[in-house]
């Protein structure tokens, strides 16, 4: 199909993903929103915009057919925080409506629904209780969507190269406690992050894909045990071995690590088959065969910090 696509986020994680596979689709015309290049235009690919600063983003919709949302901040103080992922998505979505697109996605997080247990919990079935301020102000991104008639979807755990938090900060607890983690039984959703780029695309130009919220993960959830085997196997190597207890009393000092070590012991599994049926595109391969192709970054970028 022919589709103009524009897409916030593009520099990012996800969102370079996402205008990877955009660009790989034949007849997709892609545009990247920037608050940060010099002369944005259309000509170039880029649309002058910044979510902090809605006045910005008058025209930024003209002539797209699908905008692809994939732009949050993830860090700094509560004012900063809500003016991008709340009040810049509101502007956003507006802006979307007012220029006539016809489809608008939301890359979100399945973190708007708090911490769980959560274990084959499927669209619909849980609460939106956010307990963070990026929570929160995600959750509100995803009403304004949700009530324009936009798609929602929700990864949980994104890994691969690029990733800042999920296997790096895994990383940190071992080192904080010397020590890998045994008893660890919880089940995890996640996807690589270029399968989720791929799916963000083809979701967006589905036609069987119609306005509301969806998980999207690799229908396999991961075991904590798996995912320590795989980060202790190829990333890290921890000389020794503690139990649940031990390691949370090491890591009570250290909220981060306390949270890592709440994704080993709590389920936050995500079911939804509903989501690859009638997509042209597939989870494909495993956790295990993604882990391996970017477990030597992993292990480049973790000797740096």
């Amino acid at each position: 199909m022919t589709a103009d696509l524009l897409i916030t986020g593009a520099t990012g994680f996800i969102g370079s993903r996402v205008a990877a596979a955009a660009r790989r689709r034949p007849g997709v015309r892609v545009r990247s929103l920037s608050r940060r290049t010099p002369g944005a235009s259309r000509e170039t690919g880029t649309v002058p915009g910044d979510l902090a600063a809605p006045g910005t983003l008058h025209g930024a919709c003209a002539g797209v057919d699908v905008l692809v949302h994939c732009a949050s901040r993830v860090s700094g103080d509560p004012d900063a925080v809500t003016a991008v992922n709340d009040l810049g998505t509101a502007a956003l979505v507006e802006e979307a409506v007012r220029a006539g697109v016809r489809r608008i996605v939301y890359v979100s997080t399945a973190a708007v629904h708090g911490r769980g247990p959560f274990h084959g919990v499927r669209p619909g079935e849980a609460p939106i209780a956010p307990v963070s301020v990026v929570g929160r102000t995600r959750a509100a991104a995803e009403r304004h969507v949700l009530d324009a008639g936009g798609l929602v979807l929700r990864p949980h755990l994104v890994h691969g190269e690029g990733d800042r938090w999920v296997v790096p900060g895994l990383v940190q607890l071992l080192r904080e406690l010397s020590a890998t983690i045994t008893g660890c039984t919880a089940l995890q959703s996640m996807i690589d992050v270029e399968t989720l780029g791929r799916a963000a695309v083809a979701a967006a130009l589905s036609p069987h894909h119609g306005p509301g919220a969806h998980y999207v993960g690799h229908p396999d959830p991961v075991s904590a045990s798996a995912l320590l085997t795989a980060v202790c196997e190829q990333v890290e190597r921890p000389g020794a071995s503690v139990d649940v207890a031990t390691a949370r009393a090491r890591a009570a000092g250290s909220p981060r690590a306390l949270h890592h070590l709440g994704m080993l012991t709590v389920d936050h599994w995500f079911a939804d088959d509903g989501f690859w049926k009638n997509l042209d595109c597939s989870p494909r391969e495993d956790f295990t065969t993604t882990f391996a192709r970017s477990a030597p970054w992993y292990r480049s970028h973790l000797t740096t910090t």
